[in-house]
């Protein structure tokens, strides 16, 4: 039997190992007969190494690890790889496959969209409303121009404006994108989190949303029926075991692009 090995980055803040502990539970629901797991990258227990140990001493042999990973930045393409390598070296009975990232995707786009709506966005305000599509930020190019890239194709589902943000390593920050909008003559200005779980960094998208005085601040990604579905969707990927870009599992239509 193959086992689902959800990783997250981690954080100090409790509520980050809250919820990927309530993701684990939608998937294991969602998926019955799946064993599904969780590993942390840093600050969380357990560490990725301790559960593959666990693992195998439990006698599995095959592990799918999925990052709660949004983009392709340092911690896809550094600490993961080599987190698994170094659990690996001493486990050769042990086979472990690594899923893509969860971005981009049009079912992360669903859940922005639906935690605009329970913030209170209505369909009727989507001409006249504003997005500030807001994410951790990297120092990495390729994930600045994938959050680029969302917010250019997002912009084009009716929404008035939607403009990228980041809470740390890049600009224009949340606060900046809130009032550039509104010196364009936005009536209306959101702000979507483009992050998974609570912690520092979303806490500074929220300060910044405040402080500029946005109309409407949604909620963290977190355990959206379609993150869920998307989670599922990069494990059956890898199970297939579709192409490999950089070691990472992509999607079809990915792979006839590098094809």
């Amino acid at each position: 039997m193959t086992v689902l090995l959800l990783v997250a980055h981690g954080s100090r803040d409790p509520r980050h190992a809250a919820t990927v502990a309530a993701l684990r539970e939608r998937v294991a629901a969602r998926r019955p007969g799946l064993r599904v797991e969780t590993g942390f990258l840093d600050f969380c227990a357990p560490s990725v190494p301790r559960v593959l140990e666990r693992l195998a001493a439990q006698g599995a042999r095959d592990v799918v690890a999925l990052p709660l990973l949004l983009t392709r930045a340092f911690h896809a393409k550094a600490d993961l790889p080599a987190a698994l390598a170094r659990a690996t070296a001493t486990l050769p009975e042990l086979t472990v496959r690594r899923a893509d990232v969860l971005g981009p995707s049009s079912l992360l786009t669903a859940a922005l969209e639906r935690r605009l709506r329970q913030a209170g966005v209505r369909p009727g305000d989507r001409g006249s409303t504003g997005v500030v599509l807001a994410s951790a930020g990297s120092s990495d190019p390729e994930a600045i121009a994938v959050i680029a890239e969302i917010a250019r194709e997002w912009r084009h589902t009716g929404w008035c404006a939607v403009r990228p943000a980041f809470a740390s390593a890049s600009s224009p920050r949340t606060e900046d994108a809130v009032r550039a909008l509104r010196a364009e003559g936005v009536r209306r200005v959101a702000v979507a989190p483009y992050v998974l779980a609570p912690g520092r960094l979303p806490d500074r998208i929220a300060a910044g949303a405040h402080a500029a005085g946005a109309d409407v601040l949604a909620d963290v990604l977190g355990p959206a029926p379609e993150v869920v579905s998307l989670l599922l969707r990069r494990y059956d990927e890898a199970r297939r075991g579709l192409p490999v870009r950089g070691g990472v599992s992509v999607t079809p239509v990915e792979a006839a692009l590098i094809g």
